[in-house]
């Protein structure tokens, strides 16, 4: 009997009565392997993801039949007005069930991807953009910049001397220091996202 009146701890005494063998020393062969280092090459501490979550990308998700549509994905845009602007190749009048069906969730602007489930039905999910009407924009995709050491505009990956005010409003509303990047969707109206720096 040890002092106190105790003997070995009840958790000796249960893994001995269940046949397991019980080391008070860490066998260096039987130690666990270490963790692998997270991703900033530090040691991780508890098992599972730190930070930030990842922000929502699709404001919402349905389920249709489009029986008309081919191929196992389908991507469009739906503007202000209803336009649908299909990218792919794919006609208007057979993505008619999916923009019902996501239009119903999302209000526009919206951008949508479907996804064939089976012979005739979909999954679509759709998120709001925000576009603006910028005219005499040339090009098809734009980068503005606002920073204390000034603006730059830069269309098709080359530095414009133009303005672009549209693009301007947009980034005023994130700050007073932002980064715009645009993409033409049909004529003078552009797809806008803009983030402070």
């Amino acid at each position: 009997m040890g002092l106190f009146g105790r003997g070995k701890p009840l958790h000796q005494k249960l893994a001995e009565q269940g046949g397991l063998p019980y080391a008070t020393a860490v066998d260096p062969a039987r130690a666990p392997a270490a963790q692998p280092p997270g991703w900033d090459g530090e040691p991780r501490g508890e098992p599972g993801v730190h930070g930030v979550p990842r922000s929502r990308r699709w404001d919402a998700v349905e389920t249709t039949d489009a029986p008309g549509l081919n191929g196992d994905q389908a991507r469009f845009v739906v503007l202000d007005d209803g336009a649908v602007l299909a990218e792919g190749g794919v006609e208007n009048e057979k993505l008619q069930p999916l923009v019902e069906a996501i239009g119903s969730r999302v209000v526009a602007p919206f951008r949508a991807e479907a996804v064939r489930r089976g012979e005739t039905q979909w999954a679509v999910a759709g998120a709001r953009i925000v576009t603006v009407k910028a005219p005499g924009l040339r090009g098809d995709s734009a980068e503005l910049v606002t920073s204390r050491e000034g603006t730059t505009l830069q269309v098709d990956g080359r530095p414009s001397f133009g303005s672009a005010p549209a693009l301007e409003q947009a980034g005023e509303v994130v700050g007073s220091e932002y980064v715009v990047r645009a993409k033409r969707l049909q004529g003078d109206v552009w797809e806008v996202d803009a983030s402070p720096l």
